[in-house]
C-alpha cells in the first residue's frame, strides 16, 4: 500500500509540479515574458532603422541634383549608411554589449550625418522648393521619430528584464540559467544623437569685419 501511495509516477508528477512552483516564484515565468518584451521591441527598432536606410539612397540622388552641392556631406551620410547596414543585427546582438555598442555608435553616426544633410539643405533655394525632396524629408523626418519611440519602448522593456535579472530571489534563477543583463541605449548618446548639429553659414565677425 506504501508503494501504490508513493509510486513513481507520482512521485514525477509532485516533483514536476514542484520545480514548477519554485520557478514560478524565482521569476522563471517573468523572465521568458520580458524577454520577448525586449525581443519584439527591438525588431521594431531594427523596422524603423531599415526604413531610414531605404530612404536615404533616394534622397542622396535627389540632393545630387542640385548644383554645387557639398560633395563631403553627401560623402558621409553615403559612407555612414554603409557601415550601419553593414552590421548584421541578429538576435544575439541585444545579449553583446560590445557588439550593441558598434550598432548603436554606427546608427548615431548616421544620425549625424543626415541631420548635417538636412541643415546644409537650407542653404540651397532649389531644394527647398523641390517637392520630391520635401516629401523625403517629410519621410526622413517622420522615421526619425518613429525610432525614438521606438528606441523609448526597448529602453523601458530593458530597464524592466534587468531590474527582474539584478532583484532577489529573482538573481537566483537568472544565474542558474544565466540570464545575463542586457544592453540598452544610452541617455547620453540619446541626447547627441537626436540634436541636429549646430551649423552657421554666417560669417565670424572677425572676419566680417576685416
Amino acid at each position: 500500500m506504501f508503494l501504490s501511495l508513493f509510486s513513481w509516477p507520482s512521485l514525477r508528477l509532485g516533483a514536476a509540479l514542484l520545480l514548477a512552483a519554485v520557478l514560478s516564484g524565482c521569476g522563471y515565468n517573468d523572465f521568458q515574458r520580458l524577454d520577448e518584451q525586449v525581443k519584439s521591441s527591438w525588431a521594431e527598432v531594427l523596422n524603423q532603422y531599415q526604413r531610414r536606410a531605404d530612404l536615404v539612397p533616394n534622397l542622396v540622388a535627389t540632393v545630387k541634383g542640385e548644383a554645387n552641392f557639398e560633395q563631403e556631406t553627401l560623402t558621409k551620410v553615403v559612407e555612414a549608411r554603409a557601415k550601419a547596414t553593414s552590421i548584421q543585427a541578429t538576435p544575439e546582438l541585444i545579449n553583446d554589449p560590445a557588439a550593441f555598442k558598434r550598432f548603436q555608435d554606427a546608427q548615431g553616426e548616421l544620425s549625424g550625418a543626415l541631420s548635417r544633410l538636412l541643415v546644409v539643405t537650407e542653404n540651397y533655394p532649389n531644394l527647398k522648393a523641390n517637392q520630391g525632396f520635401q516629401d523625403l524629408r517629410v519621410q526622413l523626418e517622420g522615421t526619425e521619430n518613429r525610432i525614438t519611440v521606438a528606441r523609448n519602448r526597448y529602453i523601458q522593456a530593458v530597464q524592466d528584464y534587468n531590474i527582474l535579472a539584478r532583484s532577489f530571489p529573482s538573481n537566483l534563477t537568472a544565474m542558474i540559467f544565466s540570464y545575463e543583463v542586457k544592453p540598452s541605449f544610452t541617455v547620453a548618446n540619446e541626447a547627441q544623437i537626436s540634436a541636429p548639429p549646430a551649423v552657421s553659414f554666417d560669417k565670424p565677425a572677425a572676419a566680417a569685419s576685416r
